[in-house]
């Protein structure tokens, strides 16, 4: 159960990006029930259009890979408030492909999306928030491909390591002006991918989790929303991994499961 910050969150201008994707939804619903003022974005304009109609939301189609789509969401945050409270860099890719065959233009494309992006966003934000004497805060999406690259996923492992230092750098340079920014890495949630994964594949991915199940609506969002509470006002330049142990190390379970 996510806990009430609503005397904290209520009026506060939050933005999200990668708004229709699983975490996405999950974060801006839970934003929502604690009364902030959200600003969601996307790629895709059909289930942007219908979360941000749900939740009484802003919603702005923008293709992150791009310099036009990250310049159409600081436009449009410019355009609706003074300065956000709160970014969320949400919006990530994640091809399998191995190292050894991905050719230069998706190595590009993964890291305008999961690094490029979040650097422009917070600079722009962060720039906002320092002129409006602002203390906001960042939470970029990080990920345990970070610290447990995969056969398939080097290059976007290697765009997550990227982020989550990028992470604490921006704790080191806005720090003085009591701007937080932080990383969560959310645990294996099915339904998170475009594409459905085989009951296998799950099963098999919550077998590698110690607390023995996949993450849900409430685990992200908690840790998300707590960071950017005054519960968590010392700290900055971490990652809080909410993945059920996953990235603590090998887990294989013993008879009894536990």
């Amino acid at each position: 159960m996510i806990p009430d910050y609503r005397d904290e969150f209520t009026g506060k201008r939050v933005v999200i990006t990668g708004a229709a994707g699983l975490i996405g939804t999950w974060t801006a619903e839970a934003f929502h029930a604690q009364g902030a003022e959200l600003l969601l974005s996307d790629n895709r304009s059909e289930p942007l259009a219908s979360l941000a109609g749900k939740l009484g939301a802003h919603g702005v189609v923008a293709d992150l890979s791009t310099a036009d789509g990250v310049t159409a969401l600081t436009d449009a945050i410019d355009a609706r408030w003074p300065t956000a409270d709160i970014l969320i860099n949400n919006a990530g890719v994640y091809p399998r492909t191995p190292v050894s065959t991905t050719d230069r233009a998706m190595v590009e494309r993964i890291f305008d999306i999961n690094v490029i992006a979040p650097y422009q966003l917070a600079q722009h934000v962060i720039a906002a928030m320092t002129r409006t004497g602002t203390t906001g805060c960042i939470v970029n999406i990080s990920s345990g491909a970070a610290k447990r690259p995969t056969r398939t996923g080097g290059v976007y492992s290697a765009s997550k390591a990227a982020l989550e230092m990028l992470t604490r750098s921006l704790a080191l340079e806005t720090g003085e002006a009591g701007i937080r920014v932080n990383c969560v890495g959310p645990g294996f949630a099915p339904g998170s991918e475009v594409s459905e994964l085989p009951d296998e594949h799950i099963a098999k991915m919550r077998a590698a989790i110690p607390l023995g199940r996949t993450s849900g609506p409430g685990d992200a969002p908690s840790a998300i929303l707590w960071l950017c509470s005054n519960a968590a006002s010392f700290v900055t330049g971490t990652t809080l991994d909410v993945d059920g142990g996953r990235t603590a190390g090998d887990f294989t379970p013993t008879g009894g499961g536990s």
